[in-house]
């Protein structure tokens, strides 16, 4: 009985990195879905600002809802609270919440312009070099994670694939505007790593998902405020209620990742939405666009990025040495 037990628990070791890339990968590609549905949010009332905090606040609301509901949600906050107050955590790490409220914002102002396909690759280089970045300092609740040879050659795959992506995609427009998905997609992995410590210390990912929506929120609020307050109410918003889920897809993505990267490390979590990203994207852009459709420089750059994925999320991951203690 003991030796069955042993054999069980070695196959759910080895499942358990595989399992968590697969999550990632699905929440990737709700992440694109969401991208589409910001952004066509964005060109329906034509104000990105107020899109943006439409798809943040509906999550906040949604997640009020289960914080409410749950006793161990409820927990969480009051364990974060005495955490932070204690001075076991630091301030600082309570603001992941903004990164997600910059990538939000960037679906409805840029993604409603290059389409969700350039979009995505934008997002994608920065994520792949952010999660490298955020192993190697030990900044995710796993710890510092050295980069070996697979997943730096992975992440030099995932940059080239965006490079043809980008180059066979925008033709004679303006790939300057790839910046601002890439400056979020940095954003998401320091998000990622840092709603993983959140998690850590309240023990609780509803709870760390909470907290990033009610300071995404309060930030786009503002920023939603001034654009109202200089460009008026939208005088048209769209009766089809699929435009208004963004929040739900970020809820479900964030909860997600802070559950996950414990696991996978952030670089890997990365890799894996970087996966399920692409290929959503890809079939978005191509069924439903919001810009001038795919080329095939997208789709040879997705399918080097898949094989990134690939050769970075292999057996052999880098042990966590020098593993981070309590912040």
């Amino acid at each position: 009985m003991t030796s069955t037990r042993s054999k069980v628990v070695r196959v759910q070791e080895k499942l358990r990195i595989p399992a968590a890339l697969l999550a990632s990968g699905a929440s990737g590609m709700l992440m694109a879905a969401q991208s589409r549905v910001n952004g066509g949010l964005s060109q329906e009332i034509g104000n990105g600002y107020l899109a943006a905090l439409v798809s943040f606040g509906s999550g906040l609301a949604m997640l009020a809802v289960i914080v409410l509901c749950s006793r161990r949600a409820r927990a969480g906050v009051r364990r974060l609270v005495g955490e932070v107050r204690d001075g076991h955590y630091p301030v600082w790490g309570l603001l992941g919440g903004s990164c997600g409220a910059f990538f939000v914002l960037s679906q409805g102002l840029v993604a409603s312009v290059i389409g969700v396909a350039l979009f995505t690759v934008g997002v994608v280089a920065g994520q792949v070099l952010g999660g490298l970045l955020m192993d190697r300092v030990g900044l995710g609740p796993g710890g510092r994670v050295d980069p070996s040879p697979r997943r730096i050659i992975g992440t030099g795959l995932a940059i080239v694939a965006v490079a043809i992506s980008v180059a066979g995609g925008f033709g004679g427009g303006s790939p300057w505007l790839v910046i601002v998905p890439f400056i979020a997609g940095i954003g998401i992995s320091w998000q990622s790593a840092v709603n993983g410590l959140v998690r850590a210390a309240a023990q609780s990912a509803v709870t760390a998902t909470f907290l990033n929506f009610v300071v995404g929120t309060a930030l786009l609020a503002v920023v939603a405020a001034i654009s109202v307050g200089s460009q008026g109410w939208p005088q048209h918003w769209p009766t089809q209620p699929v435009l208004y889920l963004g929040g739900v897809s970020g809820v479900i993505f964030i909860a997600v990742a802070s559950m996950i990267v414990r696991i996978a490390g952030v670089l890997l979590l990365s890799m894996s939405n970087v996966a399920g990203q692409l290929i959503a994207s890809v079939l978005l852009e191509a069924g439903v666009p919001l810009a001038g459709g795919v080329s095939t420089g997208l789709l040879i750059g997705a399918a080097v990025a898949l094989a990134a994925v690939a050769i970075a999320a292999a057996p052999g991951r880098a042990g966590g040495a020098g593993r981070r203690g309590r912040l």
